[in-house]
Order: structure tokens, then sequence, then C-alpha cells
């Protein structure tokens, strides 16, 4: 068996005395694992970084098996490695991949919008709103997409301010009534993703997609805990100037 693709590395660890074992996110193949010989050498140090993107080619002797990789830098993304901030976003954006996709299902889409995302922050471009949409994104394609578009409660489409815990549904700032402290907030470029964003609307955005997050997609994973390194991005986010 074997293909060839590209795709972006999400973890390295060690394997064996020289070799590693990396985690990719491609297009058809999904989150692909297999062995790197000589993957822990310093020749290969640069290469096999979270972030490179890279054309790979896996062989193995049955579907099944963990496989072989050979591995040829495409993109090392490097420029963001002495912003402590994006490279929190980095780390968190590969710890969701390796956390929440299932192995070797394509998600076309998804990776599309993680290749963007990864080339706007690596250039230091307007890549927060990018990272929240990409969470719900990530939602949506695990299964636990939000429904957005009209409020739960009484159908308009306008003025919707909130989200609802519990159904994941869109509410009204009228239909919150005394409700309104129990509900999470809805940024409106979460429905329009032309309009512009805030500080303020990031960090509302973070708030709702970490709690689904963390309560439907994790909790479907065997009640796991959401990646330490989400919770680091969160607390730079806070503590950014706006």
């Amino acid at each position: 068996m074997n293909w060839t693709s590209e795709g972006v590395i999400v973890s390295v660890r060690k394997y064996g005395e020289n070799s590693a074992i990396i985690d990719v996110f491609t297009p058809t193949h999904g989150r692909h694992s297999g062995v790197v010989r000589g993957g822990a050498s310093r020749k290969m140090a640069a290469t096999l970084q979270p972030g490179s993107q890279v054309k790979l080619e896996w062989r193995a002797r049955l579907e099944e098996h963990l496989g072989n990789f050979r591995v040829e830098q495409l993109e090392s993304r490097s420029d963001m490695f002495d912003d402590r901030l994006r490279l929190a976003a980095l780390s968190s954006i590969c710890s969701i991949i390796s956390f929440s996709f299932p192995d070797r299902m394509p998600l076309i889409s998804l990776y599309k919008s993680t290749l963007n995302l990864m080339n706007v922050l690596n250039l230091n471009g307007d890549w927060k709103p990018l990272y929240a949409l990409w969470e719900l994104q990530v939602l949506e394609e695990m299964g636990f997409g939000l429904d957005l578009k009209s409020c739960a409660v009484t159908d308009v489409t306008q003025d919707l301010i909130y989200v609802s815990p519990k159904t994941g549904r869109a509410v009204s700032r009228k239909a919150a009534g005394e409700w309104k402290e129990r509900l999470l907030p809805l940024p409106s470029f979460l429905r329009n993703k032309f309009e512009t964003a805030d500080h303020e609307d990031i960090l509302d955005s973070l708030k709702t997609t970490g709690h689904f997050l963390s309560t439907w997609l994790a909790d479907s994973l065997g009640d796991r805990q959401l990646p330490e390194s989400r919770n680091r991005l969160i607390t730079r986010l806070k503590n950014t100037k706006k």
C-alpha cells in the first residue's frame, strides 16, 4: 500500500533511537500517523516541526499498519516562532486536530481552512477571527454544528446576540429576557464572516466555541479534557492589549 499527498505536521514524537512518529493532517487521508526513519536526526529537526507543510509518501504492507513516511518540506512556517501568542495559537490548532479528528477520515474543507489559517498566522495577518471561525467549523465537521440562523424561541433572524448552552441555537436579545445571564455570547462575525471583530468579540466567540468543544465534542470522546494548549492560548489572548 502506498500514497502520496501534501499535509501539515501536527505532532512529532521520538521512536526508537533514530526515528520519529509524526501525526499529519492531509486533505484526502485525514489525520494520519507514520514512522520517519532517521526522523530524530538534527538534519530532519527543522522539517519535522508542528505546523510545517510537507510533501508525503506513505508506504505500508497493509493499509491498517502504521507504515513509513518519506517527508519533504514545502513550508516551514517558522516566521511565528519568536511570537509567543502566535506560537500558542499554532499549538492550540495542532493539539485540537490531534485531540478531535478521527484517524484517516478525509476532511477536505477543514484542511483548506486549516491551511489558510496557518498561512495567515505565519504572516501575522488578521488571524484571530479566522481562528474563532475555525473552531466553529471544527464543531460543524465533527457533527456538533451550532444553529445560528434564527432564534430558538421566536424564529426571528435579527438581533441574535446569544447562544443557548444546552441546544447550541441562537437566541435574540428580546427572547433572552431574564435568562440572558445564563446564555453564551454570539458575536455577529460568527454569523457573518465578512464582519470585523474586535478583541472582546474574539474572547466572546472563544468562550462560546470552548463551551461546546468541552461539553459536546470532548464529552463524546470519553469525557476528556480539552488540550491544555487551548487554555494557554485563551490566557495569552486575555493578557494581550486590545
